[in-house]
């Protein structure tokens, strides 16, 4: 597991990354530890590539 911080109004908080085993990723903030996302590798690359190239910009835009 290896949290990243990222500032939040509160303070800090961390996304923790883990993969028990190679077909498998979860993760969950450290602001709701209960909540656990659980993903694939590929589906997780996936995401991280639609989010870079700005798939995911019409639900934050104005």
């Amino acid at each position: 597991m290896r949290p990243s911080p990222s500032p939040s109004p509160t303070g800090y908080w961390c996304l923790h990354v883990a993969a028990p085993d190679s077909d498998t990723v979860k993760l969950h903030e450290s602001d709701a530890p209960d909540v656990i996302l659980t993903t694939t590798p590929a589906n997780l690359k996936a995401f991280i590539l639609g989010v870079k190239a700005g798939e995911f910009d019409h639900f934050v835009d104005g």
